[in-house]
C-alpha cells in the first residue's frame, strides 16, 4: 500500500475501488483515496474463499518470556526518567513519546539500552495487543487493528545498526501484509521483526505476528525513507 502524500484530516476522502480481478476462489480490489483531486493512497487488496489444503507449514515462534512478566513501554520509559544521569535531549525524546495517546500495549522482549550508541542487531520483538475490548466481531475489524499496529515502530528495526546518527526524516513508502489464519488484535501477540537490508537513504523491514499458541498469524513487509543528519566528519559531496 503504498503512501505518495500526507492526508488532511479537515477534508472529505473520496474513494475509487476497480474490481481489478473477480475468479472463483480469489479476487483483487484496486482502491484509491483522493484529496483535493490527488491520490493520497493506494491499496491492492486480494481476498480468497477459505479453503482446505494438504500443503502446510509455518516457521517455529521464537521462545520468549510470557508478556505477564515483561513491563509495559510505559514503564519502561518511567524507569528510565528516573534516572538522574539521564541526557537531556533524551528526556525530551521519552516525555514525547510519552505524551503520544497510542491505542496499542506494548511490552518490549529485550527493551533497548538508550545510553548505549553500539550498533545493534536489526531485529526485535514486542508483545502487543489494542487497548480495550474489541471481542469476537468480524475478522475484517481485527485486520484491520493489526494493520495499525504492524506500522508501529516496524521500520525503527532498520536504525538498530545506526544509532550513531540522529534521524532527520522517516517515512513508510509502502506496506504489505499477507493475513494466514484467525486472530483476536485485542490478545497479545508476539511481534518479530527484523531488518535485512538498509541502503540509499531506505530501509527494508519484514515482521511476524505470532498468536500466543505459536500460530503465525500475520506476515508484514515495510519498505522506507530514512534520512539522517550528516556527521560533521563527513563530506557532503
Amino acid at each position: 500500500c503504498p503512501f505518495p502524500v500526507l492526508g488532511d484530516p479537515k477534508v472529505p476522502v473520496l474513494y475509487q475501488v476497480e474490481r481489478t480481478r473477480t475468479g472463483k476462489s480469489f479476487s483483487v480490489r484496486s482502491v484509491k483515496a483522493i484529496q483535493h483531486g490527488k491520490p493520497i493512497f493506494t491499496c491492492q487488496a486480494s481476498f480468497q474463499l477459505s479453503q482446505e489444503s494438504p500443503v502446510q507449514h509455518q516457521f517455529t515462534m521464537p521462545a520468549v518470556p510470557h508478556p505477564e512478566e515483561l513491563l509495559t513501554q510505559e514503564e519502561l520509559i518511567q524507569k528510565f526518567l528516573q534516572n538522574p544521569n539521564l541526557a537531556e535531549r533524551y528526556r525530551k525524546h521519552l516525555n514525547k513519546i510519552q505524551a503520544e495517546d497510542v491505542p496499542i500495549d506494548i511490552k518490549p522482549v529485550n527493551p533497548p539500552d538508550i545510553f548505549c550508541s553500539e550498533p545493534q542487531e536489526p531485529k526485535q520483538l514486542f508483545w502487543v495487543r489494542a487497548r480495550g475490548y474489541i471481542g469476537e466481531t468480524d475478522m475484517k475489524v481485527h485486520c484491520c487493528v493489526a494493520a495499525y499496529i504492524s506500522d508501529y515502530a516496524f521500520l525503527g528495526t532498520a536504525l538498530l545498526p545506526h544509532q550513531q546518527y540522529r534521524i532527520k526524516f522517516m517515512v513508510s513508502l509502502d506496506h504489505s501484509m499477507w493475513f494466514h489464519a484467525p486472530f483476536r488484535a485485542d490478545h497479545w501477540m508476539l511481534y518479530e521483526c527484523e531488518s535485512p537490508w538498509a541502503g540509499g537513504c531506505r530501509g527494508l523491514a519484514q515482521g511476524r505476528l505470532w498468536r500466543r499458541d505459536g500460530v503465525l498469524a500475520v506476515t508484514c513487509a515495510q519498505e522506507g525513507v530514512i534520512r539522517v543528519e550528516q556527521m560533521p566528519n563527513q563530506s557532503n559531496l
